[in-house]
């Protein structure tokens, strides 16, 4: 039997917090994924599974602002990014997934930036 990968261990927590965790059209959900250089966010009303807003490092406007897509300062930007997409549509209450990541380090930035730029959740 193979040895399970890290990315099989991310993606099976994922599923465990996915079951009790879904985005409504009132309180979307705020889904982030990261890799080792880019980070990237969506909001997504699972109820009509469509998305809402999103804002990644691989973005022309973002990169040029930030360079370097695989650290703190660039989390936070993208945070910062999605939450002003999100209160020009109207969001303002989302929901947090963290998409298995342990919530620390990047994760944690992104989720500071969108609370700060005035996300709720």
């Amino acid at each position: 039997m193979a040895k399970e990968s890290r990315n099989d261990k991310r993606v099976a927590r994922h599923q465990r917090i996915r079951k009790n965790l879904a985005g409504t059209p009132e309180k979307p959900r705020l889904a982030v994924y990261r890799s080792n250089k880019n980070i990237s966010c969506q909001i997504i009303d699972d109820v009509n599974g469509v998305t809402l807003a999103a804002a990644s490092t691989t973005e022309k406007d973002l990169r040029a602002e930030i360079g370097y897509g695989g650290n703190k300062d660039a989390a936070k930007a993208v945070g910062e990014a999605i939450a002003k997409r999100a209160l020009e549509k109207g969001i303002e209450v989302v929901t947090f997934d963290r998409g298995g990541f342990l919530y620390h380090g990047r994760i944690a930035a992104l989720a500071d930036g969108a609370r700060e730029a005035g996300l709720k959740f």
